[in-house]
């Protein structure tokens, strides 16, 4: 009996050969594409909705590869980062391109343009730190992963952006990490991912082999290693105790929050009258706001609607929106008042408003994002102005780029950082508890035969004192995601909890929500509140005081 025998040739690549191979790639321009996709895909993949938290400790990797690869070369160094921001908006934000078609009515190739426009402005952040970590480690070379901290720290500070995030927010996908965003803020959990990951970037396996037969290099590795190690257990240790903490602080008194998300249309554009569809939007929202009191099982403290759930039109009734700029509708103002009679409960809307910023010309004509709070009794009580506009979709940085976009809103910001106050009925008796309207409660359809002073009286009978309650931080959209800007509310007092109403229909079924949802997450946990999220369309949500998800999140 024979028997062959084959000889089978493995070839294995030693670490050396691995190395050499790499370093001859790093000397091509293919390097150069690695590097922005490297950090580019781990970026995203690091963010939300994604959220694979551990991918931040690799993502600028890119950085440190090609601030070695050009150290010195800062022209190179900028471009390079210039490319990093490109790649890093068209894989994260590229629901740029979706908002530029939706909001701005700018064709697809125009819209690809401003989405590449956003990468090069609103990414320079990443040449910033390539150029200020080159330079900086240069000259202290030793202590170069507390620059990589320091770099990130800078970069994210004096950056421009449009979009406003932070590595912070990448890492605060870990609950325990999310924690010390009370202490350090959303830098801090910055500095530590560039402390972090520069530390691990410098214990490549090309290393390995010297470390593990050279004791001296092992000393070196360890006297390296010693302080980011410390820092990051710092870190865990600080989020462990804070959530254990907070976790075993219960709120001192509860509300019951009914939020309304009623897809409101961003236009009218589907061949419908606009009489039509906003009659069908307001019959929906009343529709929505009975079945939510109805799965509530009690009656509603807080009635919330969102950033444009009743858009173009405004309830507050004013020289200035009835003759001036006709933007007052009768019925809106109802429905917001029967709303707030029917559940005898706070209702919080948004609106346009309308002012003359100086003496009274069409010139000086200006328009407000409005917040504004309705008592149980209906009354109109404090406002909010959205101070923080967004360039592009509530105005324009040039007056020439108004020709170019239609639909752009010519906004002016708010003056004032202020609370917004909330109101409980107190009833003396029963029967006044259980005194209702003649008969019935009135509807929305009632409301094109009844003017608001005929719905006013209707409900004449059934008002009773109300006493001020407490009070919470109004929020309009992306002013929830400014860490600077939310502090500039500390003048005005302290708030039981925080309202974010916002509109994410701009940018359709995109990652847009989840990412505007986490980035403003961390403001619950920083002022340990919690946070009523509405949104017209999109992830709207309860979020504790330790940035988790209370109940189930609503997403259209």
């Amino acid at each position: 009996m024979l028997t062959s025998i084959s000889k089978i040739k493995i070839n294995v690549l030693s670490m050396d050969t691995l190395h050499h191979r790499f370093q001859q790639f790093q000397k091509t321009i293919w390097f150069n594409i690695f590097c922005y996709l490297w950090t580019g895909i781990f970026s995203f993949l690091a963010f939300a909705p994604v959220s694979l938290t551990h991918f931040v400790w690799i993502a600028p990797f890119g950085f440190f590869w090609l601030s070695l690869k050009y150290h010195g070369k800062y022209k190179k160094l900028f471009f390079h980062g210039l490319l990093i921001g490109v790649v890093f908006y068209a894989i994260s934000f590229h629901w740029i391109i979706h908002m530029a078609i939706t909001f701005g009515n700018f064709p697809y190739v125009v819209a690809i343009l401003i989405l590449l426009f956003a990468g090069l402005l609103f990414g320079l952040k990443f040449p910033i730190f390539m150029m200020s970590f080159s330079f900086l480690s240069g000259k202290i070379g030793r202590h170069s992963v507390w620059v990589a901290g320091f770099c990130g720290l800078l970069s994210e500070l004096i950056g421009p952006q449009l979009f406003p995030w932070y590595w912070g927010n990448l890492a605060a996908g870990n609950i325990i990490l999310a924690q010390n965003a009370e202490i350090t803020g959303v830098y801090g959990i910055s500095f530590l991912v560039f402390i972090v990951s520069y530390t691990l970037f410098q214990s490549n396996p090309w290393h390995w082999k010297e470390i593990i037969h050279s004791k001296e290099k092992r000393k070196q590795y360890l006297r390296f290693v010693t302080l980011p190690a410390l820092l990051l257990l710092t870190f865990i240790v600080s989020g462990i105790f804070l959530f254990k903490k907070w976790e075993n602080v219960k709120p001192v008194k509860s509300l019951n929050v009914l939020i309304v998300q009623p897809d409101a249309p961003l236009s009218f554009r589907d061949g419908r009258e606009i009489k039509e569809s906003i009659e069908a939007l307001m019959a929906r929202i009343e529709k929505l706001t009975d079945e939510g009191a109805v799965r509530l099982g009690k009656k509603p403290d807080l009635i919330v609607l969102p950033e444009a759930g009743v858009p173009f039109f405004s309830a507050h009734k004013t020289e200035i929106t009835t003759k001036v700029r006709r933007m007052y509708w009768d019925r809106f103002d109802s429905l917001m008042f029967l709303l707030a009679n029917r559940y005898k409960a706070n209702v919080f809307f948004n609106e346009i408003d309308a002012g003359f910023k100086g003496a009274p010309s069409p010139r000086n004509l200006r328009y407000y994002n409005n917040n504004v709070l309705y008592d149980p009794n209906g009354d109109r009580r404090d406002s909010y102005q959205k101070k923080f506009l967004l360039m592009f979709g509530e105005y324009m940085p040039f007056d020439f780029l108004y020709e170019l976009s239609q639909q752009t809103g010519r906004f002016e910001p708010g003056l004032t950082h202020n609370l917004i106050r909330y109101y409980t009925p107190r009833y003396y008796t029963l029967a006044e508890k259980e005194k209702s309207p003649k008969g019935r409660h009135l509807g929305w359809t009632d409301t094109e035969t009844f003017n608001h002073e005929a719905v006013r009286s209707y409900y004449e009978t059934t008002r009773t004192e109300v006493s001020e309650t407490g009070k919470f931080l109004p929020l309009i959209c992306y002013e929830v995601i400014l860490p600077e800007f939310v502090r500039e509310f500390r003048t005005a007092g302290n708030p039981e909890f925080i309202v974010n109403l916002t509109n994410d229909k701009w940018y359709g079924a995109t990652t847009e929500s989840d990412q505007h949802m986490e980035l403003g997450r961390l403001r619950s946990i920083e002022l340990r509140r919690w946070m009523v999220r509405s949104t017209n369309s999109g992830i709207s949500a309860n979020i504790d005081h330790l940035g988790r998800f209370v109940g189930n999140k609503k997403q259209d």
